[in-house]
C-alpha cells in the first residue's frame, strides 16, 4: 500500500496531488514546486438542509409538476405547503403529469401560491356544486333523473303507436304456449318440448329492432344539435362536451346514446336491462362531474342550460380536452 504523502497525479504529471492512503484529496500544486510540509486542508462543505416543499402555482389542463396536490380556490395554504404526512385528511395526491379535470379549476381562482390537492366531497373543501364546466352548474341528479323518466314515457307513447300491432300479433303467438307452460308446470309435467313459432320470434326482433330505431331518432339528433331532448329542455338542462362549450355533432352523440340504446337488443337474454341499469346509477358514484357511463364514452358532462352568472367565458376559461 502506498504511504500517505504528495505524488504526482498519473492522469496528469504536470501537477502533484496529496495520497492519503486511500484516494487523492486537495487541490493539485505545479509539480515543477516543492512539495508542500504537510497535507492540504479540507474544507468541511457547509450542509444545506433540504428545502421545504413549496407550493406551486398552475393554471388549469396544465400537466402536473412533481409532488404538485390541487386545492380548490380559496382554500388556505399551510406555511410551506404540504409537509411528508400532513396533507388535509382524505387528500389524493395525483401523479405528476394528470391533467386537471374540465372545469375543476376555473382560469384566474387559483390563490397565489395555491398548491393542488383533489379532495374527495366528505372534507368538505370541494363539492360538485363548486365546478362549472364552461362556466354551467352541474345539473342535479333529480332534475336528471326527470328529464330521463319524460323522455321515456315520450319515447314509450311513439313505440306504443308504432309497434302495437305488432305486439299485439306477439302475443297472440305466444299466448297459447304460454298458457300451456302454465298448464304443465302447475301439474308437474314436462315443458322442454314447448317453443314458440318462428314467426313470434321473427316478429320479436323486429319489435326490438323498431324500439331501438325510434329511441336512436329521438334522442341523437336532439343531443347532437342543441344537446337537449324534450325531457332535458323541460328541466333546463342540457349536454356538452367537456372540450368545449359547442354542437356535439352526431358522431359524438351517437357515442353517447349507445351504452344504453343498444341494450334494447339484449332484452331478451336479460342482460341489456342490467347494463341500462348500471349505466343508469353510474352518475351517483361518479364525482365530481356526475357523469354516466354514456357520458364517458362520449366525454360529456350534463349541466344546466343557463350559464353560471359570475362566469364571462374567455378562450382561457375553457379547459382542454381531457380523457
Amino acid at each position: 500500500m502506498t504511504a500517505p504523502g504528495w505524488y504526482k497525479d498519473p492522469a496528469d504529471p504536470d501537477v502533484q496531488r496529496y495520497w492519503d492512503g486511500e484516494g487523492w484529496i486537495g487541490e493539485p500544486v505545479p509539480a515543477s514546486e516543492p512539495a508542500p510540509a504537510a497535507p492540504p486542508v479540507i474544507a468541511e462543505k457547509p450542509v444545506t438542509p433540504p428545502a421545504p416543499q413549496m407550493p406551486v402555482v398552475t393554471t388549469p389542463g396544465a400537466p402536473l409538476p412533481q409532488g404538485a396536490v390541487v386545492l380548490p380556490p380559496g382554500t388556505p395554504i399551510p406555511p410551506g405547503g404540504f409537509p411528508p404526512g400532513q396533507l388535509p385528511p382524505g387528500a389524493i395526491v395525483l401523479p405528476p403529469g394528470t391533467p386537471l379535470p374540465a372545469g375543476l379549476l376555473p382560469q384566474g381562482q387559483l390563490p397565489a401560491g395555491a398548491v393542488q390537492v383533489l379532495l374527495p366531497p366528505q372534507t368538505g373543501f370541494m363539492a360538485p356544486a363548486q365546478v362549472r364546466p364552461h362556466g354551467y352548474a352541474l345539473a342535479p341528479l333529480g332534475k336528471r333523473f326527470v328529464a330521463r323518466l319524460v323522455d321515456i314515457l315520450a319515447v314509450a307513447a311513439i313505440i306504443a303507436a308504432a309497434t302495437g300491432f305488432l305486439v299485439y300479433q306477439w302475443i297472440q303467438e305466444v299466448g297459447p304456449v304460454m298458457a300451456e307452460i302454465y298448464r304443465r308446470q302447475s301439474r308437474g309435467e314436462s315443458i322442454g318440448d314447448l317453443t314458440t313459432s318462428d314467426r313470434a320470434q321473427y316478429l320479436q326482433i323486429v319489435i326490438l329492432l323498431l324500439i331501438a330505431a325510434i329511441w336512436f331518432a329521438y334522442e341523437v339528433p336532439a343531443n347532437a344539435g342543441s344537446g337537449q331532448t324534450l325531457g332535458k329542455r323541460l328541466m333546463k338542462i342540457k349536454v356538452v362536451g367537456l372540450e368545449a362549450d359547442q354542437p356535439l355533432g352526431f358522431g359524438r352523440a351517437i357515442r353517447r346514446w349507445n351504452p344504453m340504446g343498444l341494450g334494447v337488443l339484449l332484452w331478451t337474454c336479460g342482460v341489456g336491462f342490467v347494463l341500462q341499469f348500471v349505466d343508469a346509477i353510474s352518475p351517483v358514484v361518479d364525482w365530481p362531474l356526475h357523469r354516466a357511463l354514456h357520458d364517458r364514452a362520449a366525454r360529456t358532462v350534463v349541466v344546466m342550460a343557463e350559464r353560471h352568472p359570475d362566469h364571462a367565458p374567455t378562450p382561457e376559461s375553457i379547459p382542454g380536452d381531457q380523457p
